[in-house]
């Protein structure tokens, strides 16, 4: 993807941003270093960030422990419109029914990737991490597939 087609805004949008959408978005500044502005917000800001994001990101030298989830409504309290991104991309059925209320005036891209809820999946450790892990895969995928090969060193 090219300089003029790439989004100079993204926000990543999940059920709880405290697992899918803070992992799209540290990987996505990973990858794609300052070509974007990226952002995560969730439907409600109930949960801190999740644990097992924090380990499976950290494998791959993304830092997710200073992520401070929040809700769309705290994120327009904070000064980040919806109308200022280019592109939305819902990880959860219900933030996209959520997004596209909210950007129906504005023109703004909104895209859904199906992406698995890894909370409730394994019963041990290695299990837990093992759902993390293909979830923080299939966004990379995801990521990858629209956005092109990262851009930044991978170390």
């Amino acid at each position: 993807m090219d300089d003029e087609e790439f989004p100079s805004s993204v926000l990543f949008c999940c059920d709880h941003n405290a697992v899918r959408s803070p992992m799209a978005e540290g990987l996505m500044k990973k990858f794609y270093g300052h070509r974007a502005y990226v952002q995560s917000a969730g439907v409600h800001n109930d949960l801190e960030i999740d644990g097992f994001a924090i380990a499976v990101c950290a494998e791959m030298g993304v830092e997710l422990s200073r992520h401070r989830s929040r809700s769309f409504e705290e994120m327009k309290q904070w000064g980040d419109d919806l109308s200022g991104f280019d592109l939305v991309i819902c990880l959860s059925p219900a933030s996209q029914r959520l997004a596209l209320e909210l950007t129906r005036n504005f023109h703004v891209d909104v895209e859904y990737w199906a992406m698995l809820d890894p909370t409730g999946l394994g019963e041990t450790r290695e299990a837990k991490l093992a759902a993390y892990r293909q979830t923080r895969d299939l966004l990379i995928t995801r990521m990858i597939g629209k956005f092109g090969e990262p851009t930044e060193p991978q170390t």
